[in-house]
């Protein structure tokens, strides 16, 4: 199909790639240090665990909420509009966050804070498809990379100086005081775009709201399934049912009313879908750095600030790395090869890795940090890359809806992703400690020689600064079983990092899959305002 490639239409074209690239960082930024906060912002609040819980499931199903009712209020307000009222009111909502100390309060504004700042994924990558000029498809895809993997690698490491030397109110104050830089690229670097144009019935926004509950409350029970036991919770099975039932009313209601905002129609394409998947799995991969690297650290005691650093190298090199990227395929790189590249790196990452010990600290993951640096970078790159390809020359260019939709569909797929991910590696961990924790318990039994002799050695060594020798006993029976379950977790990490690995290798096959682009970023640069033609050849 032809697609009509985007001109030239800003007069500052780097300060909208700009605006556009911080979007997406921000709201990635946000998440990651509200994750990382919350055991200070629940004592600031004064609530337990159960109430502490929920808290970051209200910010991340406000986020999933908006996303496909994004495209209804791009389409009605145009979307530089609803992105600049959005980011003012996130800024407002930020700002006011850490000095709440109501419970319900700041639940109803992490809502609002979710609701404003999830428009920024799904309507910069649609300012970028419709008004970034093709020469600079690279470089915005090179920022991009960098601001999205730098904000989740680079997390860690900026609370922990917040808490050392600022305060954890930072955790809210860092997007109050970047946001607004945001704004200002977005509203001088970036022009009014069109509003579309409404064709057949006057659009409705029942349908959005549909689909955006029903994502919401599937969303809200991912999140909360491990801690509420799946299905034997009542709150899970009520809240998954719930969700469930509202996305089948959102296709009923698509099939007997089609809302012409939305062009679903346009998504049944082989790239399309393969590209869901990848992105799927590249943020399932990802938690070799946010989730298992971490807490490998943290079930020794380290905090923020001490695991700071076994990730903060992977964030350092992006940015070279990403113009790295950059520059390959301006120079006619196949968008395919880089991501390939890029899932070989990490699983050869997370493979080194399974060496893990119990006594690694946040240095012996140094060896590791460039390697995952390329992978995460050049994964990340190749996929955007790709996806912007593929917007190109299957026609999301040529009506708004398709552009609104192509990328409401990304950032579902993307936020679903990164919930199911987190799921399944919760449940991995969970149930895997068990069985090793049981397996090891197994060697560790009255009456065997090794294990009476660590006891008496450990309780004659206590029992000088015990209350008695049942006291010390005791102790030295707790030391044991500690270090048992330290070694238990030891093997479930192994086990975890070789999945991530597998899950790479299999990616691989995905990637062989899809088609090659009529053309590429270099072919492209050439083309500014011309129209290309060609299909996708295999």
């Amino acid at each position: 199909m032809v697609a009509a490639l985007p001109s030239d239409l800003s007069h500052s074209p780097l300060l909208g790639i700009l605006g556009v690239v911080m979007g997406a960082g921000i709201v990635t930024l946000a998440g990651r240090l509200l994750s990382l906060g919350l055991a200070d912002l629940k004592g600031n609040v004064g609530i337990g665990f159960d109430d502490g819980a929920w808290i970051a499931s209200a910010f991340n199903a406000a986020i999933m909420f908006i996303g496909p009712f994004t495209v209804y209020l791009g389409a009605l307000l145009g979307t530089r509009r609803t992105l600049l009222v959005s980011a003012a009111m996130f800024i407002v909502v930020s700002a006011l966050l850490p000095l709440v100390h109501t419970y319900s309060l700041l639940m109803f504004l992490l809502v609002i804070a979710g609701l404003t700042s999830g428009t920024f994924y799904p309507l910069t990558l649609t300012f970028a498809l419709r008004n970034i000029p093709l020469r600079y498809l690279a470089f915005t895809v090179a920022l991009y990379a960098t601001c999205v993997e730098g904000a989740v690698n680079f997390a860690p490491s900026l609370y922990g100086f917040y808490r050392e030397h600022l305060s954890w109110e930072w955790m809210f104050w860092t997007s109050a005081v970047i946001t607004p830089v945001m704004m200002a690229c977005i509203y001088f670097g970036i022009p009014e775009s069109p509003k579309p144009q409404k064709s057949g019935t006057a659009p409705s926004f029942v349908g959005f709201f549909y689909a955006s509950a029903g994502f919401a409350l599937v969303f809200a029970a991912l999140d909360q399934g491990q801690r509420l036991d799946w299905w034997r919770s009542g709150v899970f099975t009520a809240l998954f049912i719930a969700g469930a039932f509202f996305l089948i009313c959102s296709l009923v209601r698509r099939l007997r009313s089609p809302n012409p905002l939305v062009d679903l129609p346009y998504l049944r394409k082989w790239n399309t879908n393969l590209l869901a998947v990848g992105l799927f799995a590249f943020r399932f991969v990802l938690l070799a750095t946010i989730l298992i690297i971490p807490q490998s650290l943290a079930v020794r005691g380290f905090d923020a600030a001490q695991i700071g650093p076994a990730i903060l190298w992977t964030a350092l090199p992006e940015l070279l790395l990403a113009f790295l990227g950059a520059f390959l395929l301006n120079r006619g790189f196949d968008t395919r090869l880089l991501m390939a590249i890029g899932f070989a790196s990490i699983a050869f990452a997370c493979l080194i890795n399974a060496n893990f010990t119990s006594t690694w600290s946040a240095e012996n993951y140094f060896r590791t940090e460039l390697l995952m640096a390329v992978g995460q970078s050049f994964a990340f790159m190749g996929l955007v890359s790709s996806l912007i390809l593929q917007a190109i020359f299957s026609g999301a260019l040529e009506v708004p809806q398709r552009a609104l939709t192509f990328s409401a569909f990304f950032h579902t797929v993307r936020l679903f992703g990164g919930q199911i991910g987190v799921a399944v590696m919760g449940r991995f961990i969970a149930e895997h400690e068990k069985l090793h924790s049981n397996l090891l318990g197994l060697q560790v039994q009255r009456g065997d020689w090794i294990s009476e002799g660590t006891v008496r050695n450990l309780t004659a060594g206590l029992a000088a600064k015990s209350n008695g020798l049942a006291g010390a006993a005791g102790r030295a029976l707790g030391i044991v079983d500690g270090k048992v379950r330290l070694q238990a977790y030891a093997l479930t990490f192994i086990d975890a990092f070789h999945l991530v690995a597998w899950t790479c290798v299999g990616i691989l096959f995905v990637i062989a899959m899809l088609h090659r682009s009529p053309m590429n970023f270099r072919d492209l640069g050439s083309l500014q305002g011309s129209t290309p033609t060609g299909e996708a050849k295999p």
